[in-house]
């Protein structure tokens, strides 16, 4: 088994230096580029959680707000008794079971 290559120091114009062959520089720009690429997919990525956080923030901002659904809005501390229907095949308060979702969500990731 090889271990890591030791670089070869030189001293150029009084300033010390290391010393590559081809193939080791060829390997070292290989590497720094997919470092980049691995880095620009690292943002890519971030940025689409922070677009669904804040997607996510919308949609709680709309189904909490006051005077619409089923009247529990912002202060229901969990779904109304509607949407519990609706998750047992029923016709229920699609906000309330919206509202559930996303403090169910919240709750698991925080």
């Amino acid at each position: 088994m090889t271990g890591r290559p030791q670089p070869r120091r030189i001293t150029l114009g009084g300033r010390e230096a290391v010393a590559l062959t081809l193939q080791e520089y060829e390997r070292l720009l290989a590497s720094r580029r997919q470092i980049g690429g691995q880095s620009a997919r690292v943002r890519a990525l971030g940025r689409q959680v922070r677009q669904a956080e804040q997607l996510l923030r919308d949609i709680e901002a709309l189904v909490t707000a006051p005077d619409q659904g089923c009247g529990q809005g912002a202060e229901a501390r969990g779904p109304c008794a509607t949407a519990e229907g609706a998750s047992a095949g029923g016709t229920g308060c699609l906000r309330c079971a919206v509202i559930a979702l996303l403090r169910r969500h919240r709750g698991a990731t925080s």
